[in-house]
């Protein structure tokens, strides 16, 4: 058994560690609100925009018409994009998005992968392996805008539209709750156009016309899917490492527990040494 001031220094450590974990959760907290807002209000317009796109392709007839909605015959070139975080202490939330595109890639060996990674955690794991990272950005931190998401997706309909790309994915963590988070695989590209049953709008005048409208409205759409994927993202990370640290906290806890009751154990023995070396230095005496 240790003795009594090793224990001490190990509980002084551990007590440490407490308060920083403690420190942490409470921002991932403050940090979260505000991302679990943002995230919430570009859910609404998200779907709107998707609804809208599949009422006018349903009734223009575009479906197959244009760039974005026709399928290859022959993949050859796949684009992914893979969302992650900049830093880490947030359980298996990083993980399981890396783990959905290695096995994303394994699947796809026949066709060239091209990794579009945001997040240093993504990054660091596929750059010491043999994979082509056609662009990065990291150093975030989380904070994403719409202009990131934009540039992102014009880079990959750009590429889809010249040939150079023949399919355009996403992977990313979708929030369903503080402690939730389930990654998500998403195809950008060709977009598919679900025919709805019912009519969602009632029939207008279009100007200039439909063909022109969802022209417009396709490659927004593939923006605000990133943006959206990104806001998912965020959230999803703050609330992951809000219960890891959480989690760390209350682990600590018990450990000081377990290291009180031992050092306890080890004053006692320590006294009880001391006790029995003075006893028997008084018999000597006698």
């Amino acid at each position: 058994m240790a003795n009594a001031r090793d224990i001490k220094r190990k509980i002084t450590s551990v007590q440490s560690t407490q308060k920083i974990t403690k420190a942490m959760k409470m921002v991932s907290a403050a940090k979260m609100r505000k991302a679990m807002e943002a995230m919430m209000e570009a859910r609404p317009y998200s779907q709107k925009l998707l609804n809208i796109i599949d009422e006018i392709s349903s009734r223009s007839g575009a479906d197959g018409e244009h760039p974005f909605l026709v399928t290859r015959k022959e993949v050859k070139n796949i684009g992914l994009v893979m969302v992650t975080s900049d830093k880490g202490l947030c359980g298996a939330f990083n993980s399981n998005v890396i783990k959905k595109a290695y096995t994303f890639c394994k699947a796809h060996t026949e066709a060239n992968v091209k990794l579009y990674i945001i997040g240093k955690k993504g990054f660091d794991f596929f750059k010491r392996r043999d994979y082509e990272i056609a662009n990065k950005w990291v150093g975030l931190g989380g904070k994403y805008t719409y202009d990131l998401a934009a540039e992102i997706g014009t880079i990959g309909s750009s590429l889809f539209i010249e040939g150079l790309l023949d399919e355009l994915h996403i992977i990313y963590n979708e929030c369903k709750s503080t402690s939730t988070q389930i990654v998500q695989e998403k195809k950008l590209l060709p977009m598919s156009v679900e025919e709805s049953k019912e009519k969602v709008c009632p029939d207008f005048e279009y100007e200039p016309d439909m063909d022109s409208i969802l022209a417009e409205l396709l490659p927004q759409c593939i923006n605000t899917t990133i943006f959206q994927s990104m806001l998912e993202s965020a959230a999803g990370e703050h609330g992951a490492r809000m219960v890891a640290m959480d989690n760390a906290t209350r682990s600590a806890g018990e450990m000081i527990k377990k290291l009180v009751l031992n050092y306890n154990k080890a004053r006692q023995g320590a006294i009880t040494t001391e006790l029995l070396d003075i006893v028997n230095g008084a018999e000597a005496l006698k």
